[in-house]
């Protein structure tokens, strides 16, 4: 059994799990750069039994699994992989599997990046290093109000952090419900609503086709020159050029980004050049312990597929 481990740029999945309970018969072969060729993509792992991803790094699609005759079997981290063609997987016979178990780390660096962008840390640990003092004024957050784009095992745990600061908090998403609103710690209002009256937005939506694009002008200019959004769901639910527009035009006041419509974030990006934007590289749920998690569930997908009884099959 040849494995094939994606996107592994720290180098930290062989380090992660104990893949030796495989035994002699399996190879396991990381790749710590992302490529996006199809072509090439089908060269590296033409060999492969087993795909090992990370969620939504390397897009598998219909073409991709063409390509690949010997693959029976993918496993990625979460319960939810959109970069995945499971239709497609499913046509070829291919079992595509998921992880169950996970930390709040994502959460946790959502928090981070709001409090950075509160506070215009990035930025003031530029100015302290080029020699200038208190050029910047921050916000406080207790007393302020936090928006939540999706109230659910993430949210609900972000609206936790804002009430021990002492914030008021507002939830919307397509399918939420006042009574589950208020279970998750927050006020159910209109998505219009939330932007007029929050002073950060952040967003923990799942991705698809209905919240692509969620976030445009519109809903920037609600949230108003001295508002501030953060990121760390996933890239295109925000409209990437609205984004830059409105941090070039001062029509909000910062945001903080650990996700992007490209992935890793392309040397001519207009976000580079974006004013009040601190960038984050991807890092929501990379920590030791969540790797440590996600790779060894996902070897224990493997042993399960192996035996012919798979687990936390995706459909």
């Amino acid at each position: 059994m040849k494995i094939a481990v994606l996107d592994d740029y720290q180098d930290v999945a062989l380090a992660s799990a104990p893949w030796a309970e495989l035994g002699p018969d399996a190879e396991v072969v990381r790749f710590t750069d992302h490529v996006d060729d199809v072509d090439e993509l089908a060269r590296r792992l033409q060999d492969a039994d087993v795909l090992v991803l990370m969620r939504e790094r390397t897009p598998v699609t219909s073409e991709l699994l063409e390509r690949l005759p010997k693959l029976r079997l993918i496993t990625t981290t979460g319960m939810a992989n959109a970069a995945i063609d499971l239709a497609a997987a499913r046509g070829q016979g291919v079992t595509v599997c998921g992880t169950i178990r996970s930390t709040y780390a994502a959460a946790e660096l959502s928090w981070a990046l709001l409090m950075a962008a509160a506070r215009d840390i990035p930025a003031n640990d530029r100015d302290v290093r080029a020699g200038y003092w208190q050029r910047r004024i921050g916000i406080d957050l207790d007393g302020s109000t936090l928006g939540l784009l999706g109230l659910g095992r993430l949210g609900t745990k972000m609206a936790g952090y804002a009430k021990a600061f002492g914030m008021e908090v507002l939830a919307w998403s397509p399918n939420l419900t006042p009574e589950r609103a208020a279970a998750g710690g927050a006020v159910m209002v209109e998505k219009d609503d939330l932007f007029r009256r929050s002073d950060i937005v952040s967003i923990h939506l799942r991705y698809s086709e209905r919240t692509k694009g969620l976030v445009g002008r519109r809903e920037l200019d609600l949230l108003g020159s001295e508002g501030r959004l953060v990121n760390t769901s996933r890239g295109p639910i925000v409209q990437e050029a609205e984004l830059v527009a409105a941090l070039h035009g001062r029509r909000i006041a910062a945001a903080a980004l650990d996700v992007y419509d490209v992935e890793p974030l392309p040397a001519d990006s207009p976000l580079r050049a974006a004013p009040n934007l601190i960038l984050s590289p991807h890092i929501g749920f990379v920590t030791k312990r969540a790797h440590r998690l996600g790779y060894t569930q996902m070897l224990e997908d493997i042993q399960a597929f192996r035996a012919g009884s798979p687990v936390n099959v995706l459909t």
